[in-house]
Protein backbone atom coordinates (compact mmCIF):
# COMPACT_ATOMS: atom_id res chain seq x y z
CA UNK A 1 0.00 0.00 0.00
CA UNK A 2 1.34 3.25 -0.65
CA UNK A 3 2.03 6.00 1.37
CA UNK A 4 -0.74 8.26 -0.19
CA UNK A 5 -3.45 5.14 0.33
CA UNK A 6 -2.57 4.83 4.29
CA UNK A 7 -3.09 8.58 4.60
CA UNK A 8 -6.38 7.88 2.71
CA UNK A 9 -7.36 5.28 4.87
CA UNK A 10 -6.22 7.10 7.94
CA UNK A 11 -8.61 10.03 7.34
CA UNK A 12 -11.52 7.29 6.71
CA UNK A 13 -11.24 5.24 9.87
CA UNK A 14 -13.61 6.05 12.77
CA UNK A 15 -16.30 8.02 10.46
CA UNK A 16 -19.89 6.41 9.79
CA UNK A 17 -20.22 6.56 5.79
CA UNK A 18 -22.73 5.15 3.80
CA UNK A 19 -22.27 2.55 1.08
CA UNK A 20 -22.26 5.08 -1.44
CA UNK A 21 -19.67 6.92 0.45
CA UNK A 22 -17.99 4.26 1.34
CA UNK A 23 -17.65 3.30 -2.83
CA UNK A 24 -16.14 7.03 -2.74
CA UNK A 25 -13.44 6.30 -0.07
CA UNK A 26 -12.34 3.05 -1.95
CA UNK A 27 -12.33 5.20 -5.28
CA UNK A 28 -10.35 7.44 -3.59
CA UNK A 29 -7.59 5.19 -2.04
CA UNK A 30 -7.87 3.42 -5.93
CA UNK A 31 -6.39 6.37 -6.80
CA UNK A 32 -4.67 8.02 -4.07
CA UNK A 33 -1.92 9.73 -6.12
CA UNK A 34 -4.79 11.60 -8.18
CA UNK A 35 -7.36 12.12 -5.90
CA UNK A 36 -5.82 15.54 -4.37
CA UNK A 37 -6.52 16.76 -7.68
CA UNK A 38 -9.86 15.63 -9.02
CA UNK A 39 -12.58 17.55 -9.08
CA UNK A 40 -15.95 17.03 -7.63
CA UNK A 41 -17.40 15.96 -11.13
CA UNK A 42 -14.24 14.17 -11.75
CA UNK A 43 -14.70 12.00 -8.57
CA UNK A 44 -18.07 11.53 -9.04
CA UNK A 45 -17.88 10.16 -12.17
CA UNK A 46 -14.69 7.68 -11.45
CA UNK A 47 -17.35 6.32 -8.61
CA UNK A 48 -20.43 5.93 -9.72
CA UNK A 49 -21.86 8.41 -7.79
CA UNK A 50 -24.00 11.66 -7.74
CA UNK A 51 -22.09 15.23 -8.05
CA UNK A 52 -23.51 16.13 -4.36
CA UNK A 53 -22.96 12.66 -2.80
CA UNK A 54 -19.24 13.98 -2.88
CA UNK A 55 -20.20 16.76 -1.51
CA UNK A 56 -22.13 15.28 1.35
CA UNK A 57 -19.42 12.84 1.65
CA UNK A 58 -16.71 15.33 2.32
CA UNK A 59 -19.28 17.04 5.28
CA UNK A 60 -19.36 13.68 6.36
CA UNK A 61 -15.39 13.63 6.86
CA UNK A 62 -15.94 16.71 8.87
CA UNK A 63 -14.92 19.61 5.86
CA UNK A 64 -17.10 22.26 5.00
CA UNK A 65 -17.16 20.72 1.16
CA UNK A 66 -15.05 18.76 -1.02
CA UNK A 67 -12.87 21.94 -1.78
CA UNK A 68 -12.10 21.89 1.80
CA UNK A 69 -11.29 18.20 1.03
CA UNK A 70 -9.14 18.50 -1.40
CA UNK A 71 -7.34 21.01 -0.49
CA UNK A 72 -6.27 19.06 3.05
CA UNK A 73 -5.61 16.49 0.95
CA UNK A 74 -3.10 19.12 -1.11
CA UNK A 75 -1.53 20.09 2.17
CA UNK A 76 -0.83 16.55 3.76
CA UNK A 77 1.00 15.27 0.37
CA UNK A 78 4.78 15.37 1.39
CA UNK A 79 7.47 17.76 -0.01
CA UNK A 80 9.40 15.66 -2.75
CA UNK A 81 13.28 15.48 -1.45
CA UNK A 82 15.73 17.30 -3.63
CA UNK A 83 16.76 14.03 -4.99
CA UNK A 84 13.27 13.48 -6.01
CA UNK A 85 12.83 10.57 -4.17
CA UNK A 86 9.89 11.88 -1.85
CA UNK A 87 9.97 13.37 1.39
CA UNK A 88 11.87 11.90 4.31
CA UNK A 89 10.76 8.35 5.55
CA UNK A 90 8.00 8.81 2.50
CA UNK A 91 6.44 4.72 2.57
CA UNK A 92 8.54 3.97 5.34
CA UNK A 93 7.17 1.52 7.20
CA UNK A 94 3.76 0.94 5.23
CA UNK A 95 2.86 -2.41 5.52
CA UNK A 96 2.45 -3.78 1.69
CA UNK A 97 -1.61 -4.70 2.23
CA UNK A 98 -4.09 -4.04 -0.23
CA UNK A 99 -7.70 -3.03 0.73
CA UNK A 100 -9.16 -6.49 1.38
CA UNK A 101 -6.23 -7.35 4.15
CA UNK A 102 -6.52 -4.10 5.26
CA UNK A 103 -10.27 -4.70 5.86
CA UNK A 104 -9.37 -8.63 7.45
CA UNK A 105 -6.51 -7.01 9.74
CA UNK A 106 -9.02 -3.81 10.99
CA UNK A 107 -11.66 -6.70 11.63
CA UNK A 108 -8.74 -8.67 13.15
CA UNK A 109 -7.93 -5.46 15.74
CA UNK A 110 -11.89 -5.23 16.46
CA UNK A 111 -11.90 -9.15 18.35
CA UNK A 112 -9.03 -8.03 20.19
CA UNK A 113 -10.76 -5.15 21.16
CA UNK A 114 -13.25 -7.45 22.33
CA UNK A 115 -10.89 -9.67 23.48
CA UNK A 116 -10.33 -7.10 26.09
CA UNK A 117 -13.48 -6.21 26.60
CA UNK A 118 -14.03 -9.81 27.89
CA UNK A 119 -11.73 -9.28 30.76
CA UNK A 120 -14.46 -8.51 32.88
CA UNK A 121 -17.01 -11.36 32.73
CA UNK A 122 -19.15 -9.80 34.82
CA UNK A 123 -21.86 -7.90 32.31
CA UNK A 124 -21.91 -11.47 29.90
CA UNK A 125 -22.42 -13.61 33.04
CA UNK A 126 -25.29 -11.45 33.77
CA UNK A 127 -26.91 -11.53 30.53
CA UNK A 128 -26.56 -14.63 30.58
CA UNK A 129 -28.62 -15.54 33.41
CA UNK A 130 -31.14 -13.22 32.26
CA UNK A 131 -31.71 -14.70 28.54
CA UNK A 132 -31.50 -18.03 30.50
CA UNK A 133 -34.59 -17.48 32.88
CA UNK A 134 -36.30 -15.70 29.98
CA UNK A 135 -39.44 -18.22 29.05
CA UNK A 136 -40.07 -17.81 26.54
CA UNK A 137 -36.94 -15.80 25.01
CA UNK A 138 -37.47 -13.21 22.42
CA UNK A 139 -34.63 -12.54 20.06
CA UNK A 140 -34.88 -9.44 18.06
CA UNK A 141 -33.16 -7.98 15.21
CA UNK A 142 -33.71 -6.55 11.98
CA UNK A 143 -32.68 -5.36 8.41
CA UNK A 144 -28.91 -6.00 8.87
CA UNK A 145 -29.15 -7.38 12.30
CA UNK A 146 -31.42 -9.93 11.39
CA UNK A 147 -28.94 -12.49 10.21
CA UNK A 148 -27.10 -12.25 13.86
CA UNK A 149 -30.30 -12.62 15.66
CA UNK A 150 -31.48 -15.55 13.39
CA UNK A 151 -27.98 -17.16 14.35
CA UNK A 152 -28.41 -17.05 17.93
CA UNK A 153 -31.64 -18.36 17.92
CA UNK A 154 -31.13 -20.98 15.79
CA UNK A 155 -28.30 -22.39 18.38
CA UNK A 156 -30.35 -20.91 21.51
CA UNK A 157 -33.36 -23.51 20.33
CA UNK A 158 -31.58 -26.24 21.42
CA UNK A 159 -30.46 -25.46 24.37
CA UNK A 160 -33.33 -22.74 25.64
CA UNK A 161 -37.04 -25.01 25.66
CA UNK A 162 -38.44 -21.38 24.33
CA UNK A 163 -37.01 -18.80 21.91
CA UNK A 164 -39.10 -16.70 19.69
CA UNK A 165 -36.93 -15.32 17.03
CA UNK A 166 -38.25 -11.46 15.90
CA UNK A 167 -36.11 -10.52 12.87
CA UNK A 168 -38.85 -9.36 10.66
CA UNK A 169 -40.33 -5.69 11.10
CA UNK A 170 -43.98 -4.37 10.57
CA UNK A 171 -47.32 -3.88 11.95
CA UNK A 172 -47.38 -7.49 13.63
CA UNK A 173 -43.75 -6.88 15.58
CA UNK A 174 -45.28 -5.38 18.06
CA UNK A 175 -48.04 -7.96 18.47
CA UNK A 176 -45.55 -10.62 18.91
CA UNK A 177 -44.09 -8.82 21.39
CA UNK A 178 -47.18 -8.90 23.19
CA UNK A 179 -46.86 -12.23 22.63
CA UNK A 180 -43.95 -13.11 24.35
CA UNK A 181 -44.71 -10.97 27.65
CA UNK A 182 -47.88 -12.53 27.95
CA UNK A 183 -46.21 -15.83 27.83
CA UNK A 184 -44.47 -15.17 30.72
CA UNK A 185 -41.10 -13.50 28.99
CA UNK A 186 -38.85 -11.26 31.67
CA UNK A 187 -36.16 -10.27 28.91
CA UNK A 188 -35.41 -9.35 25.38
CA UNK A 189 -32.14 -9.69 23.85
CA UNK A 190 -31.32 -7.43 20.56
CA UNK A 191 -28.96 -7.41 18.29
CA UNK A 192 -28.79 -3.29 17.21
CA UNK A 193 -26.20 -3.00 14.74
CA UNK A 194 -25.99 0.44 11.90
CA UNK A 195 -28.09 1.35 10.02
CA UNK A 196 -30.36 1.60 12.67
CA UNK A 197 -33.81 0.94 12.24
CA UNK A 198 -36.84 3.33 13.36
CA UNK A 199 -38.19 0.02 13.83
CA UNK A 200 -36.04 -1.52 15.92
CA UNK A 201 -35.64 2.04 18.29
CA UNK A 202 -39.75 1.47 18.74
CA UNK A 203 -39.78 -1.97 19.46
CA UNK A 204 -37.78 -1.53 22.37
CA UNK A 205 -39.00 1.28 23.57
CA UNK A 206 -42.72 -1.43 23.38
CA UNK A 207 -40.53 -4.16 24.89
CA UNK A 208 -39.63 -1.78 28.12
CA UNK A 209 -42.82 -0.62 28.50
CA UNK A 210 -44.08 -3.98 28.66
CA UNK A 211 -41.56 -4.49 31.36
CA UNK A 212 -39.19 -6.47 29.78
CA UNK A 213 -35.52 -5.94 30.90
CA UNK A 214 -33.49 -5.59 27.15
CA UNK A 215 -29.54 -6.98 26.90
CA UNK A 216 -28.18 -5.42 23.36
CA UNK A 217 -25.40 -6.45 21.66
CA UNK A 218 -24.76 -2.93 19.61
CA UNK A 219 -22.46 -1.46 17.44
CA UNK A 220 -20.85 1.17 20.41
CA UNK A 221 -21.60 2.23 23.66
CA UNK A 222 -23.83 5.63 22.00
CA UNK A 223 -25.99 3.13 19.25
CA UNK A 224 -28.59 5.25 19.26
CA UNK A 225 -31.28 2.82 20.28
CA UNK A 226 -29.41 2.08 23.82
CA UNK A 227 -31.10 3.15 26.86
CA UNK A 228 -30.32 3.69 30.69
CA UNK A 229 -30.91 0.66 32.01
CA UNK A 230 -30.62 -1.90 29.53
CA UNK A 231 -28.01 -4.05 29.81
CA UNK A 232 -24.97 -3.31 26.76
CA UNK A 233 -22.58 -5.19 25.49
CA UNK A 234 -20.48 -3.37 22.65
CA UNK A 235 -18.79 -5.00 20.27
CA UNK A 236 -17.21 -2.90 16.78
CA UNK A 237 -18.16 -3.44 13.49
CA UNK A 238 -15.78 -3.02 10.21
CA UNK A 239 -16.15 -0.21 8.12
CA UNK A 240 -13.15 -0.71 5.62
CA UNK A 241 -15.58 -2.20 3.02
CA UNK A 242 -18.65 -1.11 1.03
CA UNK A 243 -20.71 -2.60 3.49
CA UNK A 244 -19.73 -3.58 7.19
CA UNK A 245 -18.15 -6.72 8.62
CA UNK A 246 -19.60 -7.95 12.00
CA UNK A 247 -17.08 -10.85 12.99
CA UNK A 248 -17.07 -9.03 16.37
CA UNK A 249 -21.04 -9.13 17.34
CA UNK A 250 -21.16 -12.82 15.88
CA UNK A 251 -18.80 -13.74 18.39
CA UNK A 252 -19.99 -12.04 21.43
CA UNK A 253 -23.91 -13.90 20.51
CA UNK A 254 -21.46 -17.14 20.40
CA UNK A 255 -20.12 -15.95 24.07
CA UNK A 256 -23.96 -15.38 24.91
CA UNK A 257 -24.90 -18.51 24.38
CA UNK A 258 -22.10 -20.35 26.27
CA UNK A 259 -22.53 -17.56 29.30
CA UNK A 260 -26.82 -19.08 28.41
CA UNK A 261 -25.79 -22.73 28.04
CA UNK A 262 -23.66 -22.36 31.73
CA UNK A 263 -27.38 -21.17 33.52
CA UNK A 264 -29.41 -23.68 31.83
CA UNK A 265 -28.70 -26.90 34.04
CA UNK A 266 -29.92 -29.43 31.37
CA UNK A 267 -28.17 -27.74 28.24
CA UNK A 268 -26.15 -30.32 27.91
CA UNK A 269 -28.88 -33.46 27.71
CA UNK A 270 -30.97 -30.92 25.20
CA UNK A 271 -27.82 -31.33 23.44
CA UNK A 272 -26.81 -34.82 23.58
CA UNK A 273 -30.46 -35.26 22.80
CA UNK A 274 -30.14 -33.56 19.75
CA UNK A 275 -27.59 -35.00 18.25
CA UNK A 276 -29.39 -38.59 19.16
CA UNK A 277 -32.12 -37.52 16.74
CA UNK A 278 -29.62 -35.57 14.43
CA UNK A 279 -27.64 -39.11 13.74
CA UNK A 280 -31.47 -41.54 13.62
CA UNK A 281 -32.99 -38.66 10.88
CA UNK A 282 -29.45 -38.75 8.67
CA UNK A 283 -29.28 -34.98 9.09
CA UNK A 284 -26.16 -34.20 8.69
CA UNK A 285 -23.04 -36.00 6.47
CA UNK A 286 -20.59 -37.47 8.50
Amino acid sequence: MSGASARLLKLFEGHRLTPTQRRIAHCMVRRADDAPFLSSVELAELAGVSQPSVTRFAVALGFDGYPALRRHLREAQPVPAADGTGGAGAGAGAEARNAYQQAVHAEIENLRQLAAQLADPAPVAEAGRLLAASRPLPVLGLRAAAAQARGFAYFAAKVHPDVRLLDEGGSMLADRLDGAVRAGASALLCFALPRHPRETARALEHARGAGLRIVTVADSAFAPVVRPGDLLLPAPVGTALSFDTVCAPMMLGRVLLEAMCDELPDAQARLEEFDARAAERGLFVE
